[in-house]
């Protein structure tokens, strides 16, 4: 249960105004379907947090120790540091989708969330906790938690909701996370 319940608040936090909720609006803004692209929202998130918590529990135990709890630890810390610089959406062309609006979501979901913040959280989550079914759950729904609203909602939503706020929110979040494996590790907590 606590790695389902951290890993949803962890994401739903780092999402917020996350280029890949950038890109839930862009394509909401784009198609007017909301159905399809939450749909496929959901399908890429499952599938890439799913690879993402995967190898996080596979590097985890293949590489237990101390050293790599301090990894781990510094991760999260690192991740707190990341969150704090807002993401733009450079890479949405303006050009037609040869495809609908489920599989061009579900293509560009998949493909913007390697390497961004939310992916990166993941493979730490599942390193964290090494247990890749609740941390996939837990993703995947902190992704729809922030996701979803932004696609029925997109730019009224994103103009009301103080970004800074939610980042700095979201920053002390994988603080805490870090330092609380670094102090567990230490043997402080």
């Amino acid at each position: 249960m606590e790695a389902l319940f951290v890993s949803t608040v962890v994401v739903a936090l780092a999402e917020i105004g996350d280029k890949t909720q950038l890109l839930a609006i862009v394509l909401a803004a784009r198609f007017k379907r909301p159905l399809p692209i939450i749909a496929g929202i959901f399908v890429a998130t499952i599938a890439n947090h799913f690879l993402a918590a995967l190898v996080g529990s596979q590097v985890a135990s293949i590489l237990e120790g101390t050293w790599f709890r301090y990894a781990v630890g510094a991760s999260f810390i690192a991740m707190a540091l990341w969150t704090l610089i807002p993401d733009k959406l450079d890479d949405v062309e303006d050009k037609p989708a040869r495809f609908g609006a489920f599989l061009t979501t579900l293509i560009a979901f998949f493909l913007v969330e390697m390497g961004d913040k939310t992916q990166i959280a993941t493979i730490a989550l599942g390193a964290r906790f090494e247990n890749v079914i609740p941390v996939t759950m837990g993703t995947t729904l902190g992704m729809m938690i922030a996701n979803v609203p932004a696609v029925f909602l997109g730019d009224a939503l994103i103009r009301r909701v103080p970004m800074r706020a939610v980042h700095i929110t979201a920053a002390l979040l994988f603080l805490a996370i870090g330092l609380w494996v670094v102090a567990q590790t230490a043997g402080w907590a």
